[in-house]
C-alpha cells in the first residue's frame, strides 16, 4: 500500500501554483515515489538481538549526535535538537550471511533474525567527550598502526536515527576497509514534511560537527576521511566554511578524504563556501546523479536552482577542483535514485585507489574530458580492480583531463 503524504502534496502544489515554469505533474511523481516505501524504523526498532548466526559480521560504531535522547526503550536517539550541543554512544550492528552489497536487511519486526537480518547486537550511551575519545583510540588500536584510520559518515534529510545507523553499517561492512566507523548523527526529524525543520537542525549542527572532527583529529587515528550525503553535505559545507582556523590546521593535518554523495545544496552556496574554504589539501569527491528525483524535488522547492548531487555541468566541477563520479547510467536499487553512493561501497578499495591516481601530475587518459569507467580508459589506474567495477557505467571526470585538454 501507498503510504502517500497527500498534506505536503496539497501544501507544494499551493506553494507552485503561481510558478508557471515549475511542473507539477513532475512533482507529484516525486513525492508518490518517496512516499511509497515500506514501514519505517520507529521507537523500538533498536531493541538487541542475541540469538547465534554463523556466518555474520559485527560492526561496532560510535555515534556523536545533536538528537534528543529518546526515552522509549530500544530507541536511544529521537528527531529532536539536544540541548547539550553534542551527544554520544556506540553500537555493534551484525549484518546476516546473505546480505547482498547495497542493500539493508531490515527486519520485519525488532529484534529481527541474525541468520537473515541486520540487528542490533549492544548499544549504550556513552556520557563524555574524554569516554568517547577513550572508546575510539581502544578501537583504533586493535587494528595495525598503518590501518588505524577514522571513517565519519553524515546521513541526509528525512533520516531517522535507525536509518543512519543502519545504512552507515552497510557501507562499513561492504566496504570492508580496516577502519573505525563514526556515524555523526544530527537532528532530523524523520518525515517527509519537515524539509525545513531538517535544514535549521543541519545548521545549528555545525559547531557540534566541528566538535566532533577535533575529537578525531586529537585520537590516534593516523587519517581521516568524511562520507556525507544529501542534506548532510549542507552542513559539511557550513562547517567547513566557518571552522576555526586553529582547528582546520588539526584537521587538515590528518583529514585523507572527503566524498559528497548525493549532496543537497544549493550550486551557488556551494561555490561561494568554496572560494572561502578553498581547494587545497586533500581531495574532494563529488557523486551526481542526474536522475536523482529527490533533488528534484529539492530543486523544485529552491525555486529551480540545482542542487549540487544533480548539477549538469561535470566538466564545471573539475575545474573547481572536484573528482566527478557520475552514476546517471547505474540503476538505482530505490525509487528516487537518491541512495546510489551505497551501492559503491563495495568497490570502495579500488576507486580510492583511482582517486588516488587522478591525482597524479603525469595522468593521461585518452578521451575528450570525461572518462567512462571501462577496461580500455581505468584498468591500467586501478590496481586490483575487479571486472565488476571495471564495467560499471559510471563517468569520472577530474580537473587533470581539463588541463590536458587545455580547457
Amino acid at each position: 500500500m501507498l503510504n502517500i503524504n497527500w498534506e505536503l502534496l496539497f501544501n507544494i502544489s499551493r506553494t507552485l501554483s503561481s510558478r508557471r515554469n515549475h511542473s507539477f505533474v513532475v512533482l507529484l511523481t516525486v513525492c508518490v515515489t518517496l512516499g511509497a516505501c515500506g514501514s519505517r524504523p520507529e521507537t523500538g526498532a533498536l531493541a538487541v538481538s542475541h540469538d547465534p548466526a554463523p556466518g555474520a559480521k559485527e560492526h561496532t560504531l560510535l555515534i556523536a549526535t545533536t538528537r534528543d535522547r529518546e526515552a522509549t526503550p530500544d530507541t536511544y536517539f529521537n528527531g529532536e535538537r539536544t540541548k547539550k550541543g553534542v551527544d554520544f554512544a556506540k553500537a555493534t550492528i551484525s549484518v546476516p550471511p546473505n546480505h547482498k552489497p547495497g542493500n539493508i536487511e531490515w527486519p520485519s519486526s525488532p529484534p529481527g533474525n541474525p541468520n537473515k537480518d541486520f540487528v542490533v547486537r549492544s548499544a549504550s550511551y556513552i556520557d563524555s567527550e574524554k569516554q568517547f575519545l577513550n572508546d575510539l583510540n581502544r578501537q583504533l588500536e586493535k587494528l595495525p598502526p598503518k590501518d588505524r584510520n577514522v571513517s565519519l559518515f553524515i546521513h541526509g534529510y528525512n533520516t531517522k536515527f535507525a536509518e543512519g545507523l543502519y545504512r552507515f553499517t552497510q557501507v562499513t561492512h561492504d566496504a570492508d576497509m580496516p577502519e573505525v566507523p563514526v556515524l555523526f548523527t544530527w537532528a532530523s526529524s524523520g518525515h517527509l514534511s519537515d524539509y525545513i525543520y531538517d535544514l535549521n537542525s543541519a545548521a545549528i549542527a555545525r559547531d557540534s560537527l566541528e566538535r566532533t572532527l577535533v575529537l578525531l583529529s586529537k585520537s590516534r587515528a593516523r587519517n581521516i576521511s568524511i562520507l556525507a550525503h544529501s542534506m548532510g553535505n549542507f552542513l559539511l559545507m557550513e562547517m567547513a566554511a566557518r571552522i576555526d582556523p586553529k582547528n582546520k590546521r588539526l584537521l587538515e593535518g590528518k583529514l585523507r578524504l572527503v566524498v559528497m554523495a548525493a549532496p543537497d545544496i544549493d550550486i551557488d552556496l556551494f561555490k561561494a563556501n568554496l572560494k572561502r574554504i578553498g581547494v587545497s589539501g586533500p581531495p574532494y569527491v563529488v557523486v551526481l546523479s542526474h536522475d536523482d528525483r529527490a533533488l528534484q524535488l529539492s530543486q523544485t522547492l529552491a525555486g529551480g536552482k540545482e542542487r549540487l548531487g544533480a548539477f549538469s555541468n561535470d566538466d564545471e566541477l573539475a575545474k573547481l577542483g572536484a573528482v566527478v563520479f557520475d552514476l546517471t547510467d547505474i540503476q538505482g536499487n530505490d525509487g528516487t535514485n537518491h541512495g546510489k553512493f551505497a551501492q559503491l561501497a563495495q568497490y570502495a578499495p579500488q576507486i580510492e585507489n583511482l582517486i588516488k591516481n587522478t591525482q597524479l601530475k603525469d595522468l593521461n587518459i585518452d578521451n575528450s574530458s570525461t572518462a567512462e569507467a571501462g577496461v580500455s580508459n581505468l584498468g591500467n589506474l586501478v590496481s586490483g580492480a575487479t571486472s565488476s567495477f571495471l564495467n560499471l557505467p559510471l563517468r569520472l571526470t577530474t580537473r587533470q583531463n581539463q588541463l590536458i585538454q587545455g580547457n
